[in-house]
């Protein structure tokens, strides 16, 4: 039987594309990965888990950026991919107001040279990445794909909008069968040291003050890498369909009459910002010391995902609770840093 052709996963270095490369390669997929490698965070960690896949045959590495037109096109050239898992991105709130043209150049013209590569080369399903952020001063929950989402407060959550309105078109255009995953604060192994669970781990273990926005008042809908990467391995196996009942006149804005989908992906289950630090203080056996600081620019007090399109459509149900998905962060932690 023809093997099943390539996945190009963006991204491959960065947290969530390194879980989602191991799963297929472990599950007898060939799989190319892009990555950059940019400095935005510790490069040591990147080259750390780019090594892990590295030590599988199936496995394809580029260095590449998703901004270099020509290296774009040439990559889709010289490959067969049957789906495309863009999780490349200038990623964190805070970066984008301070950098904003980073996040153009990755996040917008990157976005349309991987569209245009899709489109040319006749890939038969993109997902990509957009992110919880997108609700902005949404506050009604849970966040639904049903809701309206043109209010984003921060410019990395316009790009992720911007990128869902860029697919939508060239599903319509050309037919490409798109799907955009709402992601809600990922965590777990090997996660991204400017996140809160990497931050507030460093910190105590050394004896430092954590800094708690918004006074602790915060919630987030808190999901396990494991249960990002089981709802993507899903959903890449199906690309979407039209949806004959979509209508113009009451447009759903988390549907189409194109080819297009979007998603939530979260734990649909909001947790205290002060109990998620609980969490972390039993699992290391040490207090925290805390100093509260007001809501930063950009951030949102609360996110709760309504995931029940995704349940519906395709049986996800996330099933790690912060309990257990901190102690194995936490335990990964010590491992890798030798604490």
């Amino acid at each position: 039987m023809p093997s099943e052709p390539s996945v190009l996963v963006t991204g491959c270095a960065g947290f969530i594309g390194y879980h989602l490369c191991l799963r297929l390669l472990r599950s007898g997929r060939d799989v190319v990965g892009l990555d950059n490698m940019n400095p935005y965070y510790d490069v040591t960690l990147k080259q750390a888990r780019l090594s892990q896949l590295q030590d599988f045959g199936a496995f394809r590495f580029a260095r590449l950026s998703l901004e270099d037109r020509a290296g774009v096109e040439t990559l889709f050239g010289e490959n067969d991919f049957g789906v495309v898992v863009n999780l490349a991105a200038q990623a964190g709130v805070r970066y984008s107001l301070t950098n904003p043209h980073a996040y153009v150049e990755s996040n917008l013209a990157g976005f349309v040279h991987i569209l245009e590569g899709c489109r040319h080369r006749n890939v038969g399903h993109l997902l990509f990445a957009s992110s919880s952020s997108v609700y902005g001063a949404n506050t009604r929950m849970p966040f639904s794909v049903h809701h309206n989402v043109d209010h984003p407060v921060s410019l990395y959550a316009a790009t992720k909008k911007a990128n869902e309105l860029m697919a939508h078109t060239y599903a319509h255009l050309y037919g490409l069968p798109c799907t955009g995953l709402r992601f809600f604060t990922v965590y777990g192994p090997w996660g991204r040291p400017d996140m809160a669970l990497f931050l507030f781990t460093r910190a105590i273990l050394a004896s430092e003050p954590i800094q708690v926005f918004n006074h602790g008042r915060m919630k987030r809908d808190f999901t396990y890498i494991d249960d990002i990467v089981e709802g993507i391995a899903r959903i890449m196996e199906r690309p979407p369909e039209p949806d004959p009942s979509w209508t113009g006149d009451a447009p759903d804005p988390g549907a189409s009459y194109a080819p297009y989908r979007i998603y939530n992906i979260g734990n649909n289950q909001p947790v205290e910002l002060m109990r998620y630090i609980e969490v972390i203080e039993e699992c290391l056996g040490k207090k925290a010391e805390k100093h509260f600081m007001p809501l930063q620019p950009g951030d949102v007090p609360a996110t709760f995902a309504d995931i029940d399109d995704l349940s519906r459509d395709f049986g996800f149900h996330p099933r790690t609770s912060i309990e257990e998905g901190i102690a194995r962060f936490v335990q990964w932690y010590r491992e890798y840093y030798r604490v």
